[in-house]
């Protein structure tokens, strides 16, 4: 059963797509231009019983950077 819920739109015309996570496999986004895009990650954190989110930067698409972690919130910050 999904735990997580995601969409996107993107193509004007086009329809939304969604997906679904679980607790053990969460779900996670990245939107990107070619130097520098955002990265979501949603999991299930066991020690506290709460949903968690990491929020990220990237070097985008290039691929010539790592990712920087900008932000954890849990649910109930």
């Amino acid at each position: 059963m999904a735990h997580f819920y995601g969409s996107m739109s993107g193509n004007k015309g086009k329809s939304e797509v969604t997906r679904t996570g679980t607790k053990s496999n969460g779900i996670q986004a990245h939107v990107r231009g070619w130097n520098c895009g955002v990265e979501v990650v949603a999991r299930w954190e066991d020690g506290r019983q709460t949903n968690c989110f990491d929020i990220y930067r990237t070097s985008g698409s290039s691929g010539t950077g790592g990712r920087i972690l900008l932000t954890t919130f849990r649910e109930g910050d």
